[in-house]
């Protein structure tokens, strides 16, 4: 999808992270709105596109409860079970191409870690893995198999694959709104207990309550906002729906068709991108994405994590908000949320020198992947 910038996100709006009594996740979506529309100056009554995304586990987020208890009619609405931001993102670009909407507000909020509503079951089949039957109902028991193919393919070491976890601390202790900012070494990754081997408990991603707004509308329209815009370049999706009739699908290897779209649309290739967003329910999926993505060779990530380059200081900042592993779990929302913050210089601390370009990738389990390049400015 090539957007060419036409499209940009205007303000957003993060609550509290972590455990959040007493609200769910509707009402913890609407909050953020609440920021998103001061961060943007405007009333609600001028959002005519409502996306939402559904929360794991429940029925919060559905897009007519949540415009009732906003009290908001809008032109559009729909709602995706699965949005990771990329996804709802994707959607709301298509609603302002096409003239369904000119200002959509995206939304996702979710107390499933005081309400406890984090599940899975065998008959959800949350990634159609043929182990449901045998406990793997999460996704740590095929990352863990992926992550076990890559060693049996490319000699990588646990060692190795804890450089990511660590550099995900490292980002997340200059980050006020993560959850975990404590200090944490390659030393402390070795020595964590086992979740699900070779998976350790650091290479997963915690639970936690909160929401997340964006507001997107037009380019024309992006000039009278009071923030300054970022702009969408490209968007690119791809399916693996078949599952593990598709070849060596532990590795994921359809990622790749993402990343040759994303980059043609946007006129880049990854020697543009100064900052790389990964949706990391596991370690494994930023082993396996910085590879798909070609900022390493296949088989090489093991050795470039080693280099240090993803965290601070590093030659490719990755996940500078700490990312699910360490700054909260909203399904990659909070990704974009950064992006847009460090593209405009807003970091403070942890924010990376001058940066043009980021790329956000993001996916659903074994079922589907999709990418977002955003610019500080229109090519």
């Amino acid at each position: 999808m090539r957007l060419d910038g036409s499209v940009a996100i205007v303000a957003v709006g993060v609550t509290e992270q972590g455990k959040l009594p007493g609200r769910d996740g509707d009402d913890l979506a609407i909050e953020a709105l609440g920021y998103a529309l001061e961060e943007a100056q405007i009333g609600k009554e001028q959002i005519d596109g409502l996306l939402t995304c559904k929360a794991a586990g429940t029925d919060a987020g559905i897009d007519t409860a949540v415009g009732r208890k906003a009290g908001m009619n809008p032109a559009f609405s729909a709602t995706l079970d699965y949005g990771t931001c990329n996804f709802t993102l994707h959607l709301a670009a298509m609603a302002i191409a096409t003239g369904m909407a000119t200002t959509v507000a995206c939304l996702y909020g979710t107390n499933q870690k005081t309400g406890r509503k984090f599940a899975f079951t065998a008959a959800a089949g949350d990634d159609g893995s043929p182990g449901a039957p045998y406990g793997f109902l999460h996704v740590s028991g095929p990352a863990a198999l992926a992550f076990q193919r890559h060693q049996a393919l490319y000699g990588t070491t646990e060692e190795q694959l804890g450089h990511i976890a660590v550099a995900s601390r490292q980002w997340a202790k200059m980050n006020p709104q993560a959850i975990f900012r404590q200090d944490f070494t390659l030393e402390d990754y070795l020595a964590s207990p086992y979740l699900v081997r070779p998976l350790r408990r650091p290479d997963v991603t915690m639970i936690s309550d909160g929401g997340v707004a964006l507001i997107v509308t037009s380019a024309e329209r992006a000039a009278d906002y009071p923030k300054h815009a970022v702009f969408l370049l490209s968007g690119a999706q791809q399916t693996g729906l078949r599952l593990y009739q598709n070849d060596d699908q532990l590795m994921r290897p359809w990622i790749a068709k993402v990343a040759e779209r994303v980059y043609a649309d946007a006129g880049l290739t990854q020697s543009d991108i100064d900052l790389l967003y990964i949706q990391d329910p596991t370690s494994v999926w930023i082993l396996q994405m910085l590879e798909w993505y070609g900022f390493c060779g296949m088989g090489e990530a093991g050795s470039f994590l080693e280099t240090g380059a993803i965290a601070p200081g590093g030659t490719l900042p990755v996940n500078t908000n700490g990312g699910q592993l360490s700054e909260a779990y909203m399904w990659g929302w909070l990704h974009i949320v950064e992006a847009v913050r460090q593209l405009r210089g807003e970091c403070g601390e942890r924010q990376v020198a001058d940066p043009k370009v980021a790329l956000y990738c993001s996916t659903k389990g074994f079922e589907k992947a999709a990418a977002t390049v955003l610019a500080n400015e229109v090519p």
